[in-house]
């Protein structure tokens, strides 16, 4: 049998004239509006990959809604002819569905296809345009430390926060001139000039929304940066940046070896509810650096780094602090759960600033006891008890 080949003639008017009009911009408007899938309610094949062999290719068919021609589906339609191959009149369709209301054309009316298409156009509009929040609120805490104040750019802090980049929203806590004239002593002062500009971060704006991630720079006497941290909600996703003494940077170390912690009793008093925990992990605390009140009767744990000497380059990984937090609450709770009611748990702290600000933040206000915190000046009288926190 010879096979009759179609000639020119022989093609659709309709296909003719609708292959020449619908044009490109028209039908790559058309594939992006459906983002590719059918927009049959029900079906949203994805069209530009076979359903079985999932390779890549255009499966997608343009359908009139009114019909291109009068005798066409649905094509007894007022809209005028010259409209009926733009935008607004074509739907994005599998072959499956395109055969389906080509066929039923009473069934599937003019006005429920259009409902079809706007609802698929507006949710495919609606869910492309979410997107991760990439904002980052930053948090900045200065104090004098050794008489001296780091200056922290925004270089360094949009170099740190990356891919996250900070928001027009920020709050800077400069402690830097803050005196014994303010109205009382410098930690009395610093201590409600945080609680106040910490909390109004959280508190609702009229005119912006609470900050769904906040970026913290602090560096100050570790009493206050594990005060600092008792004040951050839980409740919003927070991040923590150490200042690394190599590089003088902000940013997180991209590899290296992972730090870890263990924790062990190094006296056994005569007092189970007395309990003090030394943290040695920035530099070394030894038993003999005690002040005398923490004596014979007091239980002593020491939280130290597992696989090296403790140093001030310990945090090198945002893991690392990652690791801290979990060993801190770890050992809370062993405490709580070995010595029962303890309502003050004396801490002596050596660690870099972000993992004080950890200790502070993890702790739980109606559960875990005051924390007594020691602070170490040498040039007088070594430890000494600096701040309660977390009181009730």
């Amino acid at each position: 049998m010879t096979k009759r080949h179609r000639r020119p003639s022989d093609a659709s008017p309709v296909e003719k004239v609708t292959r020449k009009s619908i044009g490109k911009p028209t039908e790559i408007a058309l594939a992006v509006g459906a983002g590719g899938r059918c927009e049959f309610r029900g079906c949203n094949k994805y069209l530009l990959e076979h359903t079985i062999t999932h390779s890549p290719g255009n499966f997608a068919q343009r359908a009139h809604i009114v019909g291109f021609k009068e005798h066409g589906p649905r094509g007894e339609h007022p809209l005028p002819h010259a409209q009926r191959n733009q935008l607004s009149n074509l739907m994005l369709l599998c072959a499956e569905c395109h055969k389906e209301i080509d066929d039923h054309p009473t069934k599937y009316t003019v006005s429920s296809l259009r409902a079809q298409k706007s609802e698929h156009e507006q949710r495919i509009r609606m869910q492309t345009g979410m997107q991760p929040d990439m904002q980052t609120t930053v948090l900045v805490l200065k104090t004098p430390v050794a008489s001296q104040s780091v200056e922290i750019s925004r270089a360094a802090i949009c170099e740190a926060v990356e891919p996250r980049y900070p928001g027009s929203d920020h709050c800077i806590v400069d402690l830097t001139s803050v005196g014994e004239d303010d109205g009382g002593s410098f930690l009395d002062v610093a201590k409600r000039t945080i609680a106040r500009r910490i909390g109004s971060i959280y508190e609702p704006q009229l005119d912006a929304p609470s900050p769904s991630h906040i970026s913290v720079f602090a560096l100050a006497p570790i009493p206050l940066l594990m005060f600092l941290g008792t004040k951050l909600s839980s409740k919003v996703s927070t991040a923590f940046y150490q200042r690394h003494r190599d590089t003088q940077d902000w940013r997180w170390k991209p590899s290296g070896p992972p730090a870890s912690y263990s924790t062990e009793i190094h006296r056994e008093g005569t007092d189970r509810s007395r309990v003090a925990l030394l943290v040695s992990v920035s530099g070394k605390i030894a038993l003999d650096d005690l002040p005398s009140e923490i004596d014979e009767r007091f239980w002593v744990y020491e939280i130290t780094l597992a696989d090296r000497s403790p140093n001030p380059d310990c945090l090198r990984l945002r893991e690392d602090l990652e690791a801290f937090r979990i060993e801190w609450q770890r050992v809370i709770r062993s405490i709580l759960r070995d010595h029962g009611q303890v309502d003050q748990l004396h801490v002596f702290p050596a660690v870099p600033a972000p993992a004080a600000i950890v200790a502070g933040r993890e702790l739980l206000p109606k559960v875990d006891p005051v924390l007594v915190v020691y602070d170490c000046d040498r040039a007088n009288a070594g430890f000494t008890a600096t701040m309660r926190i977390n009181e009730r």
